[in-house]
């Protein structure tokens, strides 16, 4: 991700300017049921696929933790950045599943 802050700022000439406008504060993570996932399925560099879940709302620590949960479903390695789940290999059906028995909104995407 950018270091960038959210308001797109860079440079400024005030000098009474000041970046914090409450980045530090991560986002609340909404319920299950409010939460619009997206498990896609890519192609990664040597012919490799990972399945990638997007669209998760809320702070990175849950985040890791659904990725470890999934990661540990698929028995399957993988990682959580960028606000992305990516587990190794084509486990799209099984992690479909899984996030709709426990209240997710999630389909298939692309295609």
């Amino acid at each position: 991700m950018s270091k960038r802050n959210k308001s797109g700022i860079v440079y400024s000439t005030d000098p009474d300017f000041s970046f914090d406008s409450g980045e530090d504060e991560e986002a609340e993570t909404l319920p299950p049921a409010s939460q619009d996932l997206r498990i896609w399925l890519e192609r990664k560099g040597g012919g490799k696929v990972a399945t990638v879940v997007r669209g998760y709302t809320g702070r990175l620590s849950d985040l890791e933790q659904l990725g470890k949960q999934l990661k540990s479903l698929c028995g399957s390695g993988g990682t959580v950045k960028d606000f992305e789940i990516i587990v190794q290999g084509d486990h799209r059906d099984k992690i479909l599943a899984w996030l709709q028995a426990r209240g997710y909104r999630a389909k298939k995407a692309g295609g």
